[in-house]
């Protein structure tokens, strides 16, 4: 399962279960993948912010295929994330059932 794949398969789940999301997604540009943003947590920015206003909840998600790696970029955010107060899950095709149980609970 590719990572879009994979994110799809979460982004579904999550609006059929409450939570509203945002992923920004990279474009194409004459210098490869590239996603405008600013600020010190621009690198390495999590996959996916979601909300759920009913639950009063916030996850931040970074999905990763089986064999993906968090960068050292991706760890420091993560870090600083969870150190703001924020919920951060790094979350694999293999860990669906407790994603299953983390929206919907």
């Amino acid at each position: 399962m590719t990572e879009a794949e994979f994110q799809r398969q979460v982004t579904d789940l999550a609006e059929l279960t409450g939570w509203a999301y945002v992923h920004f997604r990279p474009a194409k540009t004459a210098h490869g993948w590239r996603t405008p943003v600013q600020g010190t947590l621009g690198g390495g920015w999590p996959d996916l912010f979601l909300v759920n206003p009913w639950k009063h909840r916030t996850l931040v998600v970074e999905l990763k295929t089986d064999k993906g790696k968090v960068t050292p970029e991706q760890a420091a955010v993560h870090t600083a994330l969870r150190a703001g107060g924020l919920t951060v899950f790094v979350w694999r095709p293999a860990d669906f059932p407790e994603i299953q149980k983390e929206l919907t609970a």
